[in-house]
């Protein structure tokens, strides 16, 4: 069955399309933002879930310290709306970006992530040609084996090559422990600390991420903040992970049921071009349909989203307007140009995601 304000969404926007309730993300900032101080942490969101302006604005606003972003190109967009403190936590490498993170930083207060000699090495011409000290943060392993230095003696070492290249700033850490990490984080970081001091060093900036792990919010001792990013919308992996409610997931796609060939079957207009085939962690299926929770969106192609209704009490019929939470929000948001926002049964607007498809 549709919705009242899912017949507004088809009939002015077409479907699929993508709609965030605003109360939601309110909401969402708050509660984060209550939970941070709390905390004694500074909230230092990623906009690589939301990848707008006016949400990192509203972040701010809500007393967020500043903002982490993944790439050079979501960071310029940020800045250019007034943001002026931002972390870019991944490695930078290459004179073209070396000359764009120097016109960041006439803009915003920049740091930036190394995790090696080589990344080090291009970072002092960013910030000659800036002509203002460049702030750097050695990135630790902490358990996830993605990027990141795997052993405090590493760490200590980059630290004492950061402070002693002309223009840079070592100042500090940043960490993604793994959910159940947080002890063998304390660890290394313990270690990577007392060595640095023992050098004349000390680290100011001590950064812990992500949304998954708000349930471990200030459990680093030292921590000064935390970069959660999935937090604003929320998504079936963050229920999964048990730091948000169904109520707490603010953007769903809404999507049409196009075709009920067979009675266990069915097709949404929502394919891998909108949902995204990110398995989310290993949850059942493609996203859950608020109206039929027991179905299953089994598989995709591109434009064609496959519908499992044997374990369903209820079946949509063609022409229902059906609205899914994504399994991974963050990914779903960066196929899209805009998102309509709404507040109740009503459309308020439709917001750009200004930062989308930066892939550098």
């Amino acid at each position: 069955m549709t919705t009242p304000l899912a017949a507004k969404i088809a009939r002015d926007y077409g479907t699929p399309c993508a709609v965030i309730d605003m109360d939601r993300v309110e909401r969402n900032i708050a509660r984060i933002q209550v939970a941070c101080d709390t905390a004694g942490v500074a909230n230092r969101p990623h906009i690589k879930t939301h990848k707008s302006p006016l949400l990192a604005q509203m972040q701010v606003a809500a007393g967020a310290k500043g903002i982490t972003c993944q790439k050079l190109g979501e960071a310029e967009v940020m800045a250019e709306a007034g943001i002026g403190d931002i972390l870019i936590s991944y490695n930078l490498i290459g004179e073209e970006k070396m000359a764009r993170l120097a016109a960041l930083q006439a803009k915003a207060n920049m740091t930036v992530a190394a995790d090696n000699s080589t990344v080090i090495a291009g970072l002092p011409q960013a910030a000659a040609a800036s002509g203002r000290p460049l702030s750097v943060v050695v990135e630790c392993d902490t358990g996830r084996k993605r990027a990141g230095v795997e052993t405090p003696a590493e760490a200590i070492a980059l630290a004492r090559e950061i402070a002693g290249s002309r223009g840079l700033q070592f100042a500090g850490f940043m960490l993604y422990p793994t959910e159940t990490g947080w002890a063998e984080a304390q660890k290394f970081f313990d270690e990577a600390l007392a060595g640095v001091r023992a050098h004349g060093l000390d680290a100011t900036m001590v950064s812990t991420g992500g949304s998954p792990n708000l349930k471990n919010l200030g459990k680093l001792k030292g921590a000064t903040e935390h970069r959660p990013g999935t937090y604003i919308y929320n998504d079936r992996m963050q229920v999964a992970a048990g730091v948000a409610e169904w109520d707490d997931c603010a953007l769903n796609i809404y999507s049409t049921v196009v075709s009920r060939a067979g009675p266990d079957r069915g097709i949404l207009d929502a394919g891998s071009k909108t949902l995204t085939s990110d398995p989310g962690g290993g949850l059942d299926g493609y996203g859950l349909i608020l109206e039929h929770p027991e179905a299953k969106i089994a598989r995709f192609a591109e434009e064609h989203g496959f519908l499992d209704l044997t374990r369903s009490n209820t079946r949509p019929v063609v022409g229902d307007v059906v609205r899914i939470v994504p399994n991974h929000v963050c990914v779903v948001v960066n196929m899209m140009d805009e998102v309509v926002m709404v507040r109740g049964d009503e459309i308020v607007g439709v917001l750009p995601v200004a930062a989308r498809g930066k892939l550098r």
